[in-house]
């Protein structure tokens, strides 16, 4: 029997999957969450999975179905088509600094401008749906 890894401290679903680690598969509670979920807050304790299922998230949208092989998504009646996925990660920032938040904002669209192209239009119906108290 071959040794099991655990991906201790591991929080990317693809590194996990390729480089042959344990894996408890939740990927049945995708359809569920896209089919119900318009909004959803993941309220969960520290180390609890959630950048895990967030990075889950991120290959089902980008269409990564090689890595779901063997576990229930991948016999799920899903839509598979690539998506951009926009991912924003504020951990460890510092936001003390003038401007903090907004370089980083910045700087994330910039990047995802040079993969996915022109996304004033995107971000701007985006942001237009969010509620007027939740804008910066």
């Amino acid at each position: 029997m071959d040794d099991l890894r655990y991906p201790i401290g591991m929080q990317t679903f693809s590194n996990i999957i390729e480089e042959g680690y344990a894996y408890v598969d939740k990927t049945a509670y995708i359809k569920p969450l896209l089919r119900h979920g318009k909004y959803i807050f993941l309220s969960r304790p520290r180390r609890f999975g959630k950048s895990l299922l967030l990075s889950t998230l991120e290959a089902y949208f980008e269409g990564r179905r090689e890595l779901f092989k063997g576990l229930a998504a991948d016999s799920m009646d899903l839509d598979w088509t690539p998506s951009p996925v926009l991912r924003f990660d504020f951990n460890a920032e510092d936001f003390s600094k003038e401007n903090g938040l907004e370089s980083l904002l910045k700087g994330y669209l910039r990047d995802y401008e040079d993969l996915y192209g022109r996304l004033s239009a995107v971000v701007a119906a985006v942001v237009s749906k969010i509620p007027q108290k939740f804008q910066v």
